[in-house]
């Protein structure tokens, strides 16, 4: 059963803007490289979002926001994102997708719904974009995922293409450390960034490596690089936007907060219990009276 509907405005606390405006568009996106390059473009902006009030807040300020699999730590706090679903993917996006009316929207294809065969990438790939009204996916890997991209691509699958740090591989990887401190995986990594755009991809997370590597990379393929983690030098920038709020104690090295979040929360629950322990809360102005 689809996810997709429309939030009644006149009653819903979700209160969506009635006007929508033109959103951004992959073309748009991928163009943005060669305005860059020219000096007449600014970086990309890209924000996880998870729920239709965070994406609300955020839609104004972002060209894309990722419904990332991330959603499984900073959402469901589970270990990682290997466990994450597509169920879960699909409504997390469905409700991005209802709360914002600007940014491009990409939802993350989840670890093992994709990886089998192109086939069943493009079975999970539509389901995510027929369920939420999403514009794009996202997938990881590099080489490997090539043909995938471009059979994706080929069929009217706007792809987003994650190759460095892969979260989805972390039982793989050992863990969440910086990529590509060795020539050798250095190397493969440029190499797999390459693949990807070559086989379609219309822009690429680089995520966890080492600086030199994304600056490589953003100067060698021909579609947007967003970093997170990576460099500068890339062509848009993407943090977990709970990290980048501030609502988590430890944020990995490459997070700057731009908030505390955290501690506003914990004010705000502190005078409310204290209110209502001491029975100030609710007052009278909280109160229906009785009609006289």
């Amino acid at each position: 059963m689809s996810t997709t509907f429309t939030i009644d405005a006149a009653t819903s606390r979700a209160t969506p803007v009635s006007a929508p405006a033109k959103r951004m568009t992959v073309p748009a996106v991928r163009a943005r490289k060669g305005q860059i390059a020219a000096g007449a473009g600014e970086p990309l902006v890209m924000l996880t979002a998870y729920t239709v009030r965070t994406a609300q807040l955020l839609d104004a300020h972002c060209d894309l926001l990722l419904v990332g699999d991330s959603l499984g730590q900073v959402i469901y706090g589970l270990p990682s994102t290997v466990p994450v679903t597509l169920e879960m993917m699909a409504a997390h996006g469905a409700a991005v997708v209802r709360g914002s009316h600007r940014a491009l929207v990409v939802v993350d294809m989840p670890f093992g719904s994709y990886e089998a065969s192109p086939e069943q990438a493009f079975a999970s790939a539509a389901r995510l974009l027929k369920e939420t009204g999403a514009a794009a996916v996202k997938l990881e890997g590099g080489e490997a995922m090539a043909a995938t991209v471009r059979f994706l691509s080929a069929r009217g699958v706007p792809v987003m293409g994650h190759v460095g740090l892969t979260p989805q591989a972390v039982n793989t990887l050992g863990g969440y450390g910086a990529r590509g401190r060795t020539q050798e995986e250095a190397s493969r990594i440029v190499d797999d960034a390459q693949a990807i755009a070559r086989a379609g991809a219309f822009s690429i997370v680089v995520e966890g490596v080492v600086e030199p590597i994304a600056a490589a990379i953003t100067a060698t393929i021909e579609v947007p690089t967003i970093g997170i983690g990576a460099s500068a030098a890339c062509d848009g920038q993407v943090l977990v936007a709970e990290d980048m709020l501030g609502l988590f104690e430890r944020v990995p090295r490459f997070v700057k907060r731009y908030g505390d979040m955290a501690g506003l929360v914990a004010e705000a629950a502190e005078r409310y219990a204290a209110e209502v322990r001491s029975r100030a809360f609710p007052a009278d102005e909280q109160l229906y009276a009785p009609k006289p």
